[in-house]
């Protein structure tokens, strides 16, 4: 199986010196740069440019016919997405100010040195991506329409702010840059992968790993695998994961739990595209895109050095950061609908009848465990559910906690200096808190009264004593 190509659009290598440009194809080639097109005749350039598309232009300054200098702002201005790295044997100062002002991307000087060559290159490609990436953000936000809503059918939401992560997906789904998804647990982080891989038409596959609470050692095992007799149980050679994800994307969960030593191997990866097998000291060349996933606040973790800085802004080239479900009320319906569906399905039960109440009883709960947990619920409540319409019996229970009667009403076990209540100047009367309390339950629970009082952790009957009690005052 052939290496993909990378980039997409080749690097156009324009020198007068065939020797040259076969040094320079064959060290880029090396370091996973094989997608390339060379042209020792400067007068085929602009031709050539117009007839395709091109990723980035390393330009000679020193030519017969046509010299770099005359064709760097020709390029600039015909081609300004296309940045260019000037390249030459002579150190000229005036030199290298013009063409950094006619609008170089770089300027490096012969002999080249290869590790500059390459990061120089690896530069100029991601910015090239960072460039194009502009350009499809402000075409897909300026449009309604998602180019791709199969490949979103999945997820169940009709939130604007879902709906805007979508068309940053499709907008960033081709470039070769690393991906971070932050989001709480169950927010549905994977899901979201999936999509980026899909809608980024590579041929390999999504390979998801899980890197929570695994050492250095098992780490680098798992993702990058081991030569024979790489340490006492490795009887042969094992491929990684990495391997497996070749012209695909590597799906890395739950990275804001990873140790100090794999951070390194990991920036390592992502900086040059290479990587070493446990027990080689060979390196190979990684094509996968990286995606990265954490319910860890790494901002935060960065700033106490318990991440790694220069991996926490590699990972930032893209960034999606997925709403907990408590700030998605409105995807509710769909939710619920869609878990009772699912539930009767795999159960093998007719789909229930949902009650009324049972939005407005969920719309008041915070679901730390996001859609997970709501599935988690739904799939319990359809469990027991015999027939007619679906009991809440078991919803109520996970949704206020287990309630212990009390002789006055019902108590319930929340700790209330965890509430974070503030008062505003002046003070509420007792019989003030009484009144606004039962008037915002009442408003949270659309005026179901077993709800409120759910909610305020009394009966039904001591809610609508209090509320008989106020309307008689009245």
């Amino acid at each position: 199986m052939g290496a993909a190509l990378y980039p997409s659009n080749p690097v156009l290598i324009v020198d007068d010196e065939e020797q040259f440009l076969l040094s320079v194809e064959l060290t880029l080639s090396a370091n996973g740069i094989n997608n390339l097109q060379t042209i020792s005749d400067s007068r085929k350039v602009m031709q050539l440019l117009s007839e395709k598309e091109f990723s980035l232009v390393m330009l000679d300054i020193n030519m017969p016919n046509i010299t770099g200098l005359e064709l760097l702002p020709k390029i600039v201005e015909k081609h300004p997405e296309i940045p260019v790295i000037i390249i030459t044997a002579i150190n000229d100062v005036d030199n290298a100010v013009f063409c950094i002002k006619e609008g170089a991307f770089n300027y490096i000087l012969k002999p080249v040195d290869n590790t500059r060559l390459v990061t120089t290159i690896r530069s100029g490609l991601n910015l090239r991506d960072v460039t194009s990436e502009n350009v499809r953000l402000k075409k897909y936000l300026l449009k309604d329409e998602l180019e791709y809503p199969e490949t979103f059918s999945h997820i169940i939401t009709q939130s604007p702010a879902m709906r805007a992560i979508f068309k940053y997906i499709e907008a960033i789904a081709r470039t070769q840059l690393p991906v971070l998804i932050t989001g709480e647990t169950g927010a549905g982080k994977e899901l979201i992968a999936k999509a980026i891989h899909d809608i980024s038409k590579r041929t390999g596959k999504l390979v998801p790993v899980n890197v929570a609470g695994v050492d250095d050692t098992l780490f680098s095992d798992t993702l990058f695998g081991h030569k024979k007799g790489a340490f006492t149980s490795a009887e042969k050679e094992r491929q990684g994961l990495i391997e497996q994800a070749e012209k695909g994307s590597l799906f890395l969960d739950e990275i804001g739990d990873l140790s100090i030593e794999s951070q390194v191997k990991l920036l390592r990866l992502l900086q040059d595209g290479k990587y070493f097998p446990l027990g080689s000291d060979m390196a190979k060349l990684s094509d996968a895109r990286i995606i990265c996933a954490t319910h860890r606040d790494i901002e935060t973790m960065k700033d106490n050095n318990s991440f790694r800085k220069d991996l926490y802004y590699r990972l930032q080239a893209h960034h999606i950061h997925i709403p907990p479900l408590r700030e998605r009320k409105k995807d509710l319906p769909l939710l619920i609908d869609h878990f009772l569906e699912k539930a009767a399905a795999q159960l093998n039960k007719n789909k229930p009848t949902a009650p009324k109440e049972l939005k407005t009883l969920l719309s008041n709960y915070s679901f730390p465990g996001n859609i997970r947990e709501l599935e988690g619920i739904i799939f319990d409540a359809v469990s027991v559910y015999k027939s007619g319409i679906l009991s809440l019996d078991s919803i109520k229970e996970k949704v206020f906690g287990k309630l212990t009667s009390t002789e006055n009403g019902v108590s319930s076990s929340s700790n209330s200096e965890e509430l974070g209540i503030s008062f505003a100047d002046h003070l509420p009367t007792l019989k003030e808190s009484e009144d606004l309390l039962i008037k915002e339950a009442l408003k949270r629970a659309d005026g179901n009264q077993t709800i409120a009082a759910q909610l305020l952790g009394i009966s039904r009957r001591a809610l609508n004593n209090r509320i008989q009690r106020k309307n008689s005052e009245e």
